[in-house]
């Protein structure tokens, strides 16, 4: 039976479940998502901002990824129109949005991420397998109803505006960027310092008001316990990274045999 495709990564944070996926912006082949599905991911993130994906690229992986068991969602280069409402049309079923900094650029995002009424997205329904049988007005509803959208805060500014950020309607996660705001700071790196502890005590504050939930990149598995401590409930790893980390492993282990 042809429908949208339902989001279970929103229902799991919605719900104040945790939710874990994987950032790819090496290692952008059409089988990276069906690895993660194998590992267990929920979700994976293909970085246009960092990964130096365009769009072309993002549409073909997005189009192998929706046959995979995780959610795709795309990490768009900036806030735009057609920096977030391409990749939807390729596919995604979220977007990610890089230094947010105000309550309008996050309406922004809302609004070129969901149809109307909820917002201005052009009608581009390019996959059968992606309505709803009781037409078009349903298929709309429903691809709105199940979009996740998240909005990184990872400067001075997106924290002196947190408050207003989450509460914009549309918006489901704030995601920290903790090497961004640790510079915006200007701390570089130094990640547990009173200003920074501060900083993701207030957006936590935010997310608890406004019934956001909170997320962040995890260096490995002990950091993202620490990180589940604190409150946080969505992690993505990072490819290049975790790669780097499972073949130095494998090498010490090898060569000290």
């Amino acid at each position: 039976m042809l429908a949208v495709r339902e989001n279970p990564v929103k229902r799991k944070l919605a719900e104040g479940k945790t939710s874990i996926g994987l950032i790819v912006g090496e290692f952008t082949t059409t089988g990276i998502a069906r690895l993660a599905a194998a590992a267990g991911a929920d979700f994976v993130i293909f970085d246009m901002e960092h990964g130096g994906i365009d769009i072309g690229a993002a549409k073909g992986i997005l189009a192998a990824a929706r046959s995979s068991g995780v959610v795709p969602l795309v990490r768009t280069p900036s806030t735009g129109y057609h920096l977030i409402s391409q990749p939807l049309d390729a596919g995604a079923l979220g977007v990610m949005v890089p230094m947010v900094e105000s309550a309008e650029q996050a309406r922004l995002i809302v609004s070129s991420a969901k149809y109307p009424p909820l917002g201005q997205r052009g009608v581009g329904v390019l996959y059968a397998d992606d309505v709803e049988p009781d037409g078009l007005a349903a298929t709309l509803a429903k691809a709105n109803d199940e979009l996740l959208l998240i909005a990184q805060i990872e400067t001075v500014a997106g924290v002196a505006h947190v408050e207003e950020i989450a509460a914009v309607d549309g918006i489901d996660v704030l995601w920290i960027g903790h090497f961004d705001l640790t510079t915006s700071l200007g701390t570089p790196g130094e990640f547990w310092n009173e200003a920074h502890t501060a900083a993701v005590d207030r957006v936590f504050e935010a997310c608890r008001r406004h019934g956001k939930a909170v997320g962040t990149m995890a260096n490995d598995a002990a950091d993202g316990r620490m990180l589940a401590g604190k409150g946080f409930t969505a992690f993505a790893f990072n490819d290049s990274m975790l790669f780097s980390a499972a073949l130095r492993a494998s090498v010490q282990e090898l060569a000290g045999a």
